[in-house]
């Protein structure tokens, strides 16, 4: 299965992608809150799986981070990298409060 086709995914995975897609540089928000916005609360773990799927499948996975602030382990340095270039402050692997998408 190719995780870029679009077309093959459930409605919970395109209304992720439409939160995902809508961040902006410096946006930051939570798995947790991506869920939330696509019409399914409770499913950030889902949220997870998808971008873990074929390298985040175009997201901008960088810009989010679980509730606690914590960067991913298995990707930190090229996290912080990508988010310092926004602008966003990381700190011991971890980041400031989160904003929602679209405000």
């Amino acid at each position: 299965m190719d995780p870029f086709d679009r077309s093959t995914w459930t409605d919970f995975e395109r209304a992720a992608a439409r939160v995902l897609d809508a961040l902006d540089p410096g946006d930051l928000v939570t798995y947790g809150e991506v869920a939330a916005e696509a019409g399914y609360p409770g499913a950030a773990r889902a949220v997870g799986s998808l971008l873990r799927r074929g390298s985040g499948a175009g997201f901008p996975w960088w810009r989010v981070i679980s509730s606690s602030g914590k960067l991913r382990v298995d990707h930190e340095a090229e996290q912080t990298r990508r988010l310092r270039a926004e602008g966003v402050g990381v700190h011991n692997g971890r980041v400031g409060p989160t904003r929602q998408p679209g405000r």
